[in-house]
């Protein structure tokens, strides 16, 4: 991470971890005379546009007050992480229960399974083959996957 995004992480993350949020990314992009600062955001229940307004105007009050950003004028982008983001902390996992992911565990096997649990070391998920208890510290790499015709838990009630 270069200086300024460590300057900006340390003036944006009490800000907002105030607001209920974890910080998910932060990006300091070159844009013409400008900069593009992209803040990713999330919480439990997800993250709306009201919210992330608020928060935005929040987060470049924040900015204005500081030098984080320097003399140089930028763009504040407040997004949540898209669906493709890979899941790394237990919180992701968590936050994606019910939904379907592809697991590359380190010893190059995959687990396709539907998410129906997970705490602070491990993910339970649902397979063609059973119940899948993956410890996290086995996870090369995990993401969510896109379904067109998502399942409902509540189907067949």
């Amino acid at each position: 991470m270069s200086a300024v995004a460590d300057r900006v992480e340390r003036v944006l993350t009490p800000v907002v971890s105030a607001a209920g949020y974890d910080l998910e990314g932060l990006e300091v992009q070159p844009a013409g005379r400008r900069r593009l600062l992209r803040v990713m955001v999330d919480r439990d229940g997800g993250i709306d546009l009201d919210a992330v307004a608020g928060l935005s105007r929040d987060l470049s009050a924040a900015l204005d007050a500081s030098d984080a950003m320097g003399d140089q004028p930028y763009v504040l982008e407040v997004t949540s992480p898209g669906v493709d983001r890979p899941l790394t902390a237990p919180r992701h996992w968590r936050r994606n229960q019910d939904r379907l992911a592809k697991v590359e565990l380190n010893d190059h096997r995959t687990v396709r399974g539907r998410i129906t649990g997970a705490d602070e070391t491990s993910a339970t998920l649902l397979t063609d083959d059973g119940v899948h208890t993956v410890s996290f510290s086995d996870v090369h790499v995990a993401h969510v996957e896109v379904e067109f015709r998502r399942h409902d838990s509540t189907e067949g009630e």
